[in-house]
């Protein structure tokens, strides 16, 4: 069940990249209408864009899922889609009626513009299920060697050739499944659809709940692109921009809720503060709510009391459910390019339906939010920022190391030895670690963290905002780790950090099987990275090394092991001994 979560993290995380597109799609798919700048080229602009999700996210998953985000699974999933689709659209069957009483090229026109209004509805699921196979087939496959005739085609060579020939098989499996694939696409939408109320209202709960693992991005990719047919453009938010009036049902409820419930709970929580708090807590709450208000980034502000106060974050669930339901039977239709701020909001407004109605319920749920919160956190004395116990101590371990924010950061991570492997999302960085007890959270607190879910051992994410991207970019520079923290095995035989390592390096080289066995190897902070040409050469007992705090294998023929600080010495001596 681990490795399925893990799994689906790990997809949700890639699916942020092609999402991150989008805000500047529907901008400028808005900005050509003829309501505003009345500019054909800059609406076909952004209408590209949604025209070819699929493609954008073949590419975004399989460079997300990839082993350092490499361009060669990128350009795999490319190969994977077009086989896929253009196979597909060649198979579909086309129904008698679509063609009677039509010949010539009349017939041959019908035919095309009927594959095609097809196609468009296996676009993204093609996009998605290609972005997987590229992503696995790179991981798997990138190290691949052939034999001397065909050596040219091994390594990341091979990757596209893998794809393109899975691609045949998906399209055969959509091709003549096409029928049954569209009638159960078909009957799911209008299922939950057809559920109203309680449909709407699941969806905004577990929305919310799934916020934890990171699997709410699954759940609304389901929603915003796949849900509903509207002249053969499928999902809530491209039907909203294709023009559907009755798109929107999974987007606007968003609305109060970021615009007014989450600032509402930063202004509770602030007043709920101790009086000697309330200037330290201040300047983080008013920047958390103008940010959701603006924006619909809501993961500061929800990090900040989910763990804290967790019958808070309850009630926001059930909140947020309530919204949906609320916009839903007031036929209020609103739609985000990016999220449920004001930006949005203004822009969408006159492809909305009866936007105005945003300001009662938004006043609404402000007076909710605020009083349900205040009640609470005053009820039940819940430990809200600001109302916690301060361990000074360890926050001011950190002190005097301002200057130099990565560093500081990098320290209160456990150093560089215990960081192996830096990603991030939209708000969260998400840290592969060698030893959770090694972090500082309050020096990370201290940094600006606003919160820390641990999903595994060997896993850690911290919630900074939406400079989570940049900031683990400048992680890794200083690092030279791997970017993804999916394909990172978790590290076994983990022993106390030293500052020195006792590590023989011809030991170690005997125990991966001679210099005959070693292919490549590398330094990546605090381990070195080997390659080898035999797996099964390589000594079980290598991680009993006096030195070898643990090691991970990431793929088949690839061992790391983790030295500490004292790496880079290791492979010079290794270097010396390979001559």
């Amino acid at each position: 069940m681990k490795n399925i979560i893990t799994g689906l993290q790990s997809i949700g995380r890639a699916l942020m990249l092609p999402i991150a597109v989008l805000p500047v799609a529907a901008l400028l798919l808005r900005l050509g209408q003829q309501d505003l700048l009345d500019i054909p080229a800059i609406a076909a602009a952004g209408d590209a864009i949604f025209s070819n999700l699929g493609l954008l996210f073949a590419m975004g998953v399989a460079v997300g899922l990839a082993r350092e985000n490499h361009g060669a699974a990128g350009l795999a999933s490319v190969v994977g889609y077009l086989v896929t689709t253009k196979g597909a659209e060649v198979l579909i069957s086309v129904p008698p009626e679509v063609t009677a009483q039509l010949a010539g090229q009349a017939r041959d026109f019908a035919i095309a513009a009927f594959r095609e209004r097809e196609l468009a509805k296996l676009s993204v699921p093609a996009g998605l299920i290609n972005g997987l196979v590229a992503g696995y087939l790179y991981n798997r496959y990138s190290d691949i060697r052939l034999p001397a005739y065909l050596a040219f085609f091994g390594g990341r060579r091979f990757v596209p050739i893998a794809s393109g020939t899975a691609g045949i098989v998906l399209a055969l499996a959509f091709g003549f499944g096409w029928p049954i694939l569209e009638r159960g696409m078909d009957a799911t939408s209008e299922a939950i659809l057809a559920s109203d109320s309680i449909g709407v209202f699941a969806y905004g709960v577990l929305n919310r709940v799934l916020i934890v693992t990171g699997l709410h991005h699954i759940l609304n990719n389901v929603a915003w692109f796949l849900l509903g047919d509207y002249q053969g453009v499928t999902g809530d938010l491209k039907r909203f921009f294709a023009g559907d009036p009755t798109a929107g049902a999974f987007m606007s409820g968003h609305f109060p809720v970021m615009m007014f419930g989450l600032p509402a709970a930063c202004l509770a929580m602030y007043r709920a503060a101790l009086p000697q708090r309330r200037a330290a807590v201040g300047g983080m709450f008013f920047s958390m709510a103008l940010t959701s208000f603006l924006t619909g980034v809501t993961e500061p502000i929800e990090f900040s009391f989910m763990f804290l106060a967790p019958v808070l974050y309850g009630i926001h669930a059930v909140l947020t459910g309530v919204a949906m339901v609320v916009m839903d039977l007031l036929n209020v239709r609103l739609g985000f390019g990016f999220s449920a701020g004001l930006f949005d909001y203004v822009l969408n407004y006159s492809k909305a339906t009866q936007p105005l109605w945003l300001l009662p319920i938004g006043l609404v749920y402000f007076a909710l939010y605020y009083g349900l919160f205040r009640f609470f956190i005053a009820r039940f004395n819940l430990a809200t920022p600001g109302r916690e116990v301060e361990d000074t101590a360890s926050a001011s371990s950190d002190a005097g190391t301002q200057d130099d924010a990565v560093q500081g950061w990098i320290r209160g991570l456990g150093g560089a030895s215990n960081l192996v492997a830096v990603d991030a999302c939209t708000t969260r960085l998400r840290l592969s670690i060698a030893d959770q007890k090694a972090v500082n959270e309050a020096a990370l607190k201290s940094l600006g963290a606003r919160g820390f879910v641990r999903p595994s051992q060997q896993t850690l994410q911290v919630v900074v905002g939406p400079i989570a991207d940049q900031l683990a970019s400048s992680i890794r520079a200083g690092l030279r780790l791997p970017a993804s923290v999916a394909d990172t095995p978790p590290v076994s035989h983990v022993a106390a950090p030293t500052a020195t390592s006792s590590l023989s390096a011809k030991q170690l080289l005997q125990s991966l099987g001679g210099v005959e066995n070693i292919r490549d190897m590398r330094a990546a902070a605090s381990r070195i990275c080997f390659t080898v040409r035999d797996d099964a050469a390589v000594s079980a007992d290598v991680a009993k090394l006096a030195g070898v705090r643990g090691i991970a294998r990431p793929m088949a023929n690839s061992i790391h092991i983790l030295i500490g600080p004292a790496a880079p010495g290791v492979l010079a001596e290794l270097g010396r001994l390979r001559v």
